[in-house]
């Protein structure tokens, strides 16, 4: 099956936020994070389930045949999918989730590692993470705030909505939310009357959380998706967990007020400026500390001074890979971090008409790119120092190391093996098990010559360790003598067993042809009694008339055979009877049963009369089954009769409206009239659907899952009715806009007459949008003379969403739209008109009310230059306000 890879970026216009690395590394998760995140995103899924009335139970179980994760997506998209297999083999289950998945990435989205089979395995892991990558896509990516979206734009928003509460300082998605004061704010800001917020304390996060989450779940219809165990148990909850859950509030909440939105911008001008100083700040304190690790670390790695043991140089090298392993990744990441803050800045100021920022003496990212090479360098002449050093004390025990082992292995294959070779098993034996032993013997034999090689290799060591004179050569020597004299013993064992066994085999040949004769004829007599008794009892399961008929032919055939089986029974019996009267003529020494087969005379006769038995009770069932088929007829004709005639009517009926909505009769006012008459006799045709639902009911209380008279199912026709009534109503709504664009911007009927006409000529494929090709010819047709650039910009307006298509209503909105981007100043005065009211001027007292404290109080110090000898006391006008925000060289 396909593996779909996910990046969660697929062009600058999703802003969609980056898969964090903890994810995809080795599919680790910490255990609590994932009871968190199972928690969460159950609810969450739950909270959109519920809308088409079901939801889960367990989050990795019950997505594994793709039909709820199917639905899910239908729910939050709004739209519909593919139509899902309803079988419950795995080919099913996953082709279901792959429809799912090519959906997830139709939008826009590239899996990464995430494929159907590990959903349809219940894999925990990679079931959170699709279920992430849902939530991302549609909860979270089309957060906007200011210039910010997805998660930065969700931190913002909360940063932003927190701001004037105390204790509340909102930094991430995960410890920021431990003391529940943050869940509670966001309340309290939009519905200050749910929550009275002086009465809660920072030490109290219990009961914060808990306060937070009743008051959500209660009025703002936010479902409990954690509770405030799995937050406050945690040193770092879950980031996201916490995400999910905050973006249902922001969800909530979405809508911000006109004033507010004017005070962000100004928060945005101050906020850059003070985020671009700390950033120096970070800058020069990083470089320092990682230029004093690197001085304090070279020392150490420049130390060569021997050890005389393995087990020295052995823990030298372990605390070379700590330093590799614990002690140098962090600073791997750390000077990662001050190039990409270095480069950041830079970029910043420079956007901002700001100066470069230049470091310290000594502290430019050239100097610690100089001072890192310098480590890497000494670090490898260590590595290399100490692999040397340690090759060179390993080669001094080689050989007497190799000379034990050798032994050793030796020694434990021939344990056991003089006992093996003088057991008297054969003599009790059966044909089988005197002909398995030979080949056992043999085996052995095999096995015997194969470990020669190994004892003179032995022998060869032990010479070469006497002539090197080592230390512990008595040892080795006596080592090496026993090992030989045992190899001789062996061989003469060898020998003597393989006589004995050979003369045993021929005593038993003979009984042996009697019992294979016994085993070839009893064993598919015995196969075909177990398969008649299994169809006997077997559970048919039939849809049709003509099903149940083929089954009682086959029945009559079968009791046809009856006779002929008896008498091969009974020619059986005779053969085991024959083998009875030779042992106990010749008083042979069975040591067990046939070795042919476990079949006994006594298992054949209770198996024949268990067939007799059966054949009846079958007989009984085939006439049962054949009168409930007659009545599943009658109720497939009566369903396929009604079908037949409904189906075709919808399909006519969804034509006709795509004609209406193309055509271009009358006023937009008389096309409203004679869609909304048309409407009308669409709704008084539900009865018959009603009665066509009465007898789908009927057929599916009788199990019936098929019907040959009628290509249309109950499914259809639902899904036909539907979409004949979406169509209906979303035609009879293009029509209310257009007269709404027609009457807001002055549109005669002529013009409406020429845009349709426009857009109708250049929908070739005649669907009711223009793909993006048609209408760039659309607009050269019109007189427009554009580049690429200015084209895409005019698509950013007609599609903004990216689909690829342009609606007749986008149409005629941008062909009737005279507006051009809003400049700087046209932004300052709406900011400056929103807080100043009907008043010419706007007092420090209303900046400080409307903006955070620190925020407010650093934008007027930087207008105080500005106010005029003749201004009110406290006030500022436009010019001031202006350009305190902007500079004079924007206005």
């Amino acid at each position: 099956m396909p593996t779909f890879d996910m990046d969660p970026y697929d062009g600058d216009e999703n802003n969609y936020m980056p898969q964090e690395d903890d994810w995809d590394r080795d599919m680790l998760l910490d255990p609590a994070w994932e009871k968190q995140q199972r928690k969460t995103f159950t609810a969450w899924c739950n909270s959109h389930l519920r809308k088409a009335g079901t939801q889960i139970e367990n989050i990795e179980e019950d997505f594994r045949d793709g039909l709820k994760l199917m639905l899910l997506l239908e729910v939050i998209s709004g739209e519909r999918l593919a139509k899902p297999e309803r079988g419950k083999m795995r080919v099913h289950k996953i082709s279901n989730v792959n429809k799912a998945l090519h959906y997830i990435t139709s939008k826009g989205v590239k899996l990464v590692s995430i494929g159907a089979s590990p959903i349809v395995d219940g894999n925990a892991k990679m079931t959170l993470g699709m279920i992430w990558t849902i939530i991302l896509r549609f909860a979270i990516q089309d957060i906007s705030v200011e210039e910010t979206s997805a998660k930065e734009g969700l931190l913002l928003w909360c940063q932003r909505k927190t701001a004037p509460y105390k204790n509340v300082n909102i930094q991430n998605f995960h410890i920021s939310w431990k003391d529940g004061l943050g869940f509670c704010a966001l309340i309290h800001r939009h519905r200050p009357e749910l929550i009275d917020y002086g009465k809660l304390r920072k030490d109290d996060p219990m009961t914060n959380l808990n306060t937070a989450f009743d008051v959500a779940e209660k009025y703002l219809d936010i479902p409990k998706m954690l509770d405030a165990e799995d937050i406050v148990g945690t040193a770092r909850p879950d980031e996201k967990a916490i995400m999910t859950y905050v973006s249902s509030f922001y969800h909530a909440f979405s809508g911000a007020q006109k004033a507010e939105t004017a005070a962000n911008r100004i928060c945005k001008v101050l906020a850059v400026n003070q985020e671009n100083e700390q950033l120096m700040e970070d800058y020069e304190k990083l470089a320092s500390d990682l230029l004093e690790w690197i001085r304090r670390t070279i020392p150490w790695l420049e130390n060569r001074a021997p050890e005389n043991t393995m087990q020295a140089m052995q823990q030298k090298l372990e605390d070379f890979r700590d330093y590799r392993r614990q002690h140098k990744p962090p600073k791997v990441q750390e000077k990662c971090q001050l190039e990409i803050n270095f480069n950041t800045l830079q970029t910043k100021l420079r956007l901002s008409n700001r100066p470069a920022f230049m470091p310290s003496e000594g502290k430019m990212v050239s100097d610690v790119s100089n001072a890192w090479g310098g480590l890497e360098g000494a670090e490898k002449g260590y590595e290399e120092w100490l692999l040397n050093e340690i090759r060179r004390l390993e080669r001094l025990d080689h050989l007497a190391e190799k000379f034990r082992q050798k032994a050793a292995i030796h020694e434990t294959w021939t344990e056991g093996k003089e006992v093996m070779l003088q057991a008297r098993d054969f003599e009790t034996a059966s044909l089988s098990e005197i002909k398995a032993l030979l080949k056992k013997h043999e085996a052995f034999e095999s096995d015997l010559a194969a470990h020669q090689d190994r004892v003179e290799q032995i022998a060869a060591i032990a010479q070469e360790l006497n002539e090197l004179d080592y230390y512990d050569s008595p040892s080795v020597n006596a080592r090496c003598q026993n090992i030989c004299d045992q190899w001789d013993a062996l061989g003469a064992l060898t020998q003597k067993r393989s006589e004995a066994l050979q003369r045993t085999e021929k005593l038993l040949e003979t009984i042996d042809q009697l019992y294979l004769e016994f085993a070839k004829r009893a064993a598919p007599f015995n196969n075909w009694m177990e398969g008649a008794m299994e169809d006997l009892q077997d559970t048919f399961i039939v849809h049709t008339i003509e099903e149940i008929q083929g089954l009682s032919t086959a029945h009559e055939q079968f009791k046809a055979t009856l006779p002929d089986a008896d008498k091969e029974r009974g020619a059986i019996l005779g053969i085991h009877n024959e083998i009875a009267t030779i042992v106990a003529t010749y008083h042979v020494n069975m040591a067990g049963t046939n070795p042919y087969t476990t079949i006994n005379p006594q298992d054949i006769n209770a198996k024949w009369d268990k067939v007799r038995q059966l054949v009846p009770q079958r007989d009984q069932a085939l006439i049962e089954e054949h009168a409930r088929q007659q009545n599943n007829e009658r109720l497939r004709r009566q369903f396929a009769n009604q079908a037949n005639v409904i189906g075709p009517w919808i399909q006519t009926k969804m034509e006709e409206i795509g004609r209406i909505s193309i055509e271009m009769h009358g006023t937009l006012e008389d096309q409203l009239t004679h869609l909304r008459q048309y409407e009308k006799n669409i709704v008084n045709y539900k009865p018959k659907i009603d009665q066509l639902e009465g007898d789908h009911q009927l057929i599916q209380e009788a199990l019936i899952f098929d019907n040959k008279h009628t290509n249309y199912t109950m499914e259809h026709i639902r899904v036909g009715w539907e979409q004949l009534l979406t169509t209906i109503a979303r035609t009879i709504n293009e029509i209310e806009n257009q007269i709404l664009t027609r009457d807001a911007k002055g549109i005669s009927q002529d013009q409406m007459n020429e845009f349709r006409a426009s857009f109708n000529h250049f929908d070739r494929k005649k669907t009711g949008m223009m793909e993006a090709e048609d209408f760039k010819t659309c607009l050269i047709s019109l007189g427009y003379n554009m580049g690429e650039a200015e084209f895409s910009r005019i698509m950013s307006i007609v599609d903004p969403n990216r689909v690829g298509v342009v609606t007749f209503q986008a149409f005629i909105d941008f062909m009737s739209r005279e507006t051009a981007d809003t400049d700087t100043a046209d932004q300052v005065m709406a900011s400056f008109k929103v807080l100043a009211g009907d008043k010419n001027y706007i007092l420090a007292d209303e900046l400080r009310r409307e903006l955070p404290p620190d925020q407010a109080e650093y934008c007027i110090a930087r207008m105080a230059p500005y106010a005029g000898p003749d201004a009110i006391p406290g006030a500022l006008d436009y010019m001031s306000f202006s350009t305190a925000l902007y500079g004079e060289s924007d206005l």
